[in-house]
């Protein structure tokens, strides 16, 4: 949930209400002013801002206000060419539809690369590393997505399996062991099967890394490491899920590359033993064409 939405769920006092008020009105200064001069300006005292943060969940003041402007920079950030709801309109034509797509998915990457954060990412690749199999849980749209992850990482020996989320998957879980890796990837972060499924992987002692939106979600509470999805699209009233669906690809991708680049050259090496073994296509493109492999890395002769 993002935070300006719990805003509007809490009860608060009616000095309480003027600072929010005075937040909601104020997003784009609220980094100069002190909570001093904040409580002044709203006539109350500085503690009723202190309990305010404590209410959302904050241990102070200075931890709620740097939270709130990073999501309100996040929300006024990118997408500012393309809806991501409704990237096209009902008379445009093929190529203009074709460049507004391809803006979204530019936009989509480059979103999702602005919450990605350096611990977190390190945390989720050693999660990975130190698992002897991954099982990935995802709703029956996002499994479609993931089947690209699975195939690249069985590719390098490193084993994942992909759950559907249905009753089925409550035995997968408890199937999972302590050794394992399990990624859930639920945009809500509030899917009632992915819940139960994280309950009972955290029963098991099974580390967690989500894949769902920004703002505080019960699959990010239950979660070791979050990544965080684009956060731009509402649940049914848009064309299609492109933004969704792309930011997903893309933190596989990165999660796939960063495993690689553990041991990059022994990876590299073996894609291209078992290649040029199993590879038969025939080509017509130079481009395509396979020379012999050396290691770029060694000096010439």
């Amino acid at each position: 949930m993002l935070l300006k939405e719990k805003l509007k769920q809490i009860n608060f006092s009616p000095s309480e209400s003027e600072v929010i008020r005075f937040l909601q009105t104020n997003e784009t200064t609220l980094a100069d002013q002190t909570i001093q001069q904040i409580a002044a300006t709203c006539y109350v005292h500085p503690s009723t801002l202190i309990r305010i943060a404590k209410k959302m969940g904050f241990h102070g003041w200075v931890d709620f206000r740097d939270a709130f402007i990073a999501e309100t920079e996040y929300l006024q950030g990118n997408f500012q060419e393309v809806d991501a709801n409704l990237p096209f309109s009902e008379n445009e034509g093929i190529m203009t539809i074709a460049n507004r797509i391809a803006s979204l998915e530019r936009m989509t990457i480059q979103d999702t690369l602005s919450l990605l954060l350096h611990d977190d990412l390190q945390q989720a690749k050693q999660l990975l590393l130190r698992s002897n199999k991954i099982v990935l849980f995802s709703s029956d749209t996002n499994t479609l997505i993931a089947q690209s992850f699975k195939l690249k990482m069985n590719r390098i020996k490193q084993e994942v399996t992909i759950v559907p989320t249905s009753g089925e998957s409550y035995y997968d879980a408890y199937n999972c062991q302590p050794e394992n890796c399990a990624i859930l990837i639920s945009y809500t972060g509030e899917n009632q099967m992915m819940l139960r499924t994280a309950e009972i992987l955290k029963e098991k002692h099974v580390p967690i890394l989500s894949l769902t939106s920004i703002g505080e979600s019960s699959l990010s509470t239950a979660s070791d490491v979050v990544l965080r999805l684009t956060t731009r699209e509402r649940l049914y009233s848009k064309i299609s899920s492109f933004t969704i669906n792309t930011s997903i690809s893309y933190l596989l991708d990165v999660l796939y590359s960063c495993v690689f680049a553990e041991h990059y050259r022994e990876n590299l090496d073996y894609l291209i033993e078992v290649g040029q073994k199993v590879d038969t296509r025939q080509i017509s493109s130079s481009i395509m064409k396979e020379e012999l492999f050396t290691d770029p890395l060694e000096p010439g002769d």
